[in-house]
């Protein structure tokens, strides 16, 4: 990831919420079809509804890159929400039945339960870069007393309940509590487990309505490393409850980043898009219905952010929610929206939605978490969806 921050010392940056810089290690993935350049254009005055923003990001160190991909070129911007011209990259995931099968058999309770924010490895794999050493999740997230999960002064007085109205009337402003109203969101939003360079990792992501049915929207860290190695045994769970998969498995069938994202980490571009297998023959959308998805929208709305964080005082073992008006970052190294927020690692990938309706549980998603900078551990910054994110989402959609 590539930094823009003059001071480097002065305002250190947390590297992506999945955690800790990875080290990028070759990840043997099936055969692609032959490379593929293809031009596509779209119209660059789009509306949509409020989005979060976008920021460039520290490198982390890399190791055995390799670019495996279809490539297509489209147009997109400097930052993910301007109008130059950016590429979409593709993975070939999980092909064929039996491969398939053999990723979700890995997927056992206790690789499960094993499974950690990349930030709890940071202390061991991360890597200094232009004088900034990448902290941890962990170390950026103000420490909480209490046990794990929602902190206790936040803690809800009752756990696994149907929505009533009073729950459904959840906090437009929070900086991070446990969702209990219920809604569409609690089916849409799932944890995502990964491998990287043979460590296993959690992230969030969300479904969104698309044309194949098939593509969840999560950060581009948690699909791929960077300028190191795509994730290997991606798998998407919706709507997680402490170790329970009421909706099935998903996994990836193809995988999508933007070209800046896979060339050098620039975290103005940290989404991913991914196309998923169907389950015992359902498409994702249809198991766990969708949320919608919008570009080039205004900026400084209300927003609710939602995800399981891993780390202390949470657990991932429940969906986390924080709220509030998002705004600009204030050391203008990017083009990101930051909102208040307590969530930990594991938490990115996790959906940010506008106009959200917490009666039902719907909204528009416009970002996801991303990173914090490590002097201001409470607010989550998220990329900007702009004609990069859309162009991951046509291409994504089209799979």
């Amino acid at each position: 990831m590539t930094s823009s921050l003059p001071p480097l010392a002065a305002v250190p940056l947390v590297a992506g919420l999945m955690g800790a810089p990875l080290s990028g290690a070759t990840v043997t993935a099936p055969p692609a079809p032959a490379d593929r350049v293809s031009t596509q254009h779209t119209p660059r005055h789009q509306t949509a509804l409020h989005r979060p923003a976008d920021r460039p990001s520290p490198d982390r160190p890399r190791s055995g890159r390799r670019n495996d991909g279809r490539v297509s070129t489209v147009p997109a911007g400097t930052g993910a929400g301007s109008g130059a011209l950016a590429d979409v990259v593709e993975h070939v995931a999980t092909i064929g039945d039996a491969e398939e099968r053999r990723v979700l058999d890995y997927w056992t309770p206790a690789r499960m339960a094993a499974a950690v924010p990349a930030s709890l490895l940071g202390r061991d794999l991360a890597g200094t870069l232009n004088g900034t050493v990448h902290g941890t999740v962990a170390g950026a997230a103000r420490p909480l007393t209490g046990g794990t999960g929602t902190p206790p002064e936040r803690e809800p007085q009752r756990r696994g309940t149907a929505a009533s109205p009073a729950a459904a009337r959840a906090a437009t402003s929070t900086a991070g509590a446990r969702w209990t109203a219920g809604g569409a969101v609690t089916r849409t939003t799932g944890r995502v487990f990964l491998t990287v360079n043979r460590v296993d990792f959690v992230c969030s992501a969300s479904v969104i309505r698309s044309a194949n049915r098939d593509v969840v929207v999560t950060a581009g860290h948690c699909v791929k490393d960077g300028r190191g190695a795509w994730a290997e045994n991606w798998t998407f769970v919706p709507g997680y409850r402490a170790g329970h998969k009421p909706y099935g498995s998903f996994t990836a069938r193809r995988m999508f980043v933007a070209g800046p994202w896979s060339r050098r980490g620039d975290d103005s571009y940290d989404v991913g898009m991914v196309a998923l297998n169907t389950a015992r023959g359902r498409h994702v959308a249809d198991a766990a219905g969708t949320q919608e998805i919008a570009f080039n929208s205004a900026r400084g709305a209300v927003t609710f952010g939602f995800g399981y964080p891993a780390d202390p005082p949470y657990n991932g073992e429940s969906l986390v929610y924080c709220a509030g008006r998002v705004s600009a970052d204030p050391h203008g190294q990017t083009r990101d929206q930051g909102l208040r927020c307590d969530m930990t690692a594991g938490s990115s990938g996790g959906p940010w939605l506008s106009h959200f309706d917490s009666a039902s549980g719907r909204g528009t998603v416009t970002s996801v978490s991303s990173f914090k900078y490590s002097d201001d551990r409470r607010t989550m910054y998220g990329p900007y969806f702009g004609e990069s994110a859309k162009m991951l989402f046509t291409t994504a959609e089209r799979a």
